[in-house]
């Protein structure tokens, strides 16, 4: 069970977050996996790594369309899948309340605690083993990936060409991560007051952009270098290449040969360097870019559908529908009737 209030003969803890919003405190695990999945709306599969283990398995939490907020409280080894598609995922972060997690996602691996906090990309398996040195604590905050789009472009002046993909580990110590732990202290303080006023989702999703705008600032992601009017630095040479070739060449036939050379490396060396750095494959990144393009144009001119894709390289109309529904959730008539 969790620590509610001061030890004796210790220092003052922390009272438990969510207090008043438990939703399982159990002695199986499978009840705690279970809730898990329904607090962040069947956006994860959850599973064991390795026995069921025994003890108190607690969880608390909080849910809106696209965030939701939950305290953990158990021994439990588990690992967190992702089960969206590739349109519409979420972001997790995970911070320490009390105890430590050793916690990996992909060939990253991080011990998360009061001090540092895990991010997981939208589509990322994570793997998480509380450490047995203390009771284990550790908040989840799942935010849609609209929400960080939405902030970005706020940020930018335009949406992401590809999905931003934040590095793992993110240290709260430092004054830029001190910022985010600050926001999810407060939004946890609003989702504990007994004023109603704090309990509308309208402030609390307030709250949440906040928070998303201080991570999309503090940690180093796929896209940092958009937010300073400049090329990451961390990008390599290959990767700036490419990216400038496609730039100035979207209009034209493009294909990964293509981008290769002028990258100056193999198509297989930059599928690679694309994947680690973006998140996405060459192509996909061209077509998205090209698809992001397209609906700028058709929101701000007249001129016929498949003139202005014609016109950012699209080569064949009928794919390009069924791509564009799947990127905004629209076909581009429907964008069409809002100019």
């Amino acid at each position: 069970m969790a620590d509610n209030g001061p030890q004796g003969g210790g220092p003052t803890t922390v009272p438990t977050p969510l207090r008043n919003h438990l939703i399982t405190r159990s002695q199986n695990a499978a009840d705690l996996l279970n809730a898990a999945t329904r607090l962040f709306g069947g956006s994860i599969a959850t599973s064991p790594l390795g026995e069921l283990r025994g003890g108190d398995h607690e969880l608390r939490g909080v849910a809106a369309h696209d965030f939701a907020v939950g305290y953990f409280a158990s021994p439990l080894d588990v690992r967190v899948a992702s089960t969206e598609s590739r349109n519409r995922g979420s972001y997790f972060v995970n911070i320490g309340v009390s105890g430590a997690i050793s916690a990996s996602r992909g060939g990253l691996r991080a011990t998360l605690d009061e001090a540092t906090a895990g991010v997981a990309n939208p589509g990322d398996t994570q793997e998480l083993r509380p450490l047995r040195s203390r009771r284990t604590q550790f908040l989840g905050l799942r935010i849609d990936a609209a929400l960080v789009d939405q902030e970005f472009t706020a940020l930018t002046g335009r949406p992401p060409v590809s999905t931003v993909r934040f590095d793992f580990a993110l240290d709260l110590a430092k004054p830029k991560g001190g910022a985010v732990r600050l926001l999810i202290r407060s939004l946890l303080e609003q989702l504990d007051s007994e004023d109603p006023l704090f309990q509308r989702v309208e402030l609390q999703r307030s709250q949440v952009r906040c928070l998303v705008t201080a991570l999309l600032l503090a940690q180093p992601h796929s896209h940092t270098g958009e937010l300073h009017d400049g090329p990451r630095p961390g990008y390599p040479r290959s990767l700036r290449a490419a990216l400038a070739f496609i730039e100035a060449n979207l209009a034209e036939h493009i294909s990964l040969g293509g981008i290769a050379t002028a990258a100056g490396c193999s198509p297989r060396t930059l599928s690679s360097v694309f994947r680690d750095r973006l998140g996405i494959s060459p192509m996909s990144y061209v077509r998205d870019l090209r698809l992001d393009r397209t609906r700028a144009d058709i929101l701000a001119s007249s001129d016929p559908i498949g003139t202005i894709a014609y016109r950012w390289g699209v080569a064949h109309l009928g794919r390009f529908a069924g791509e564009y529904r799947d990127r905004f959730a629209e076909l581009p008539s429907d964008t069409a009737t809002r100019r």
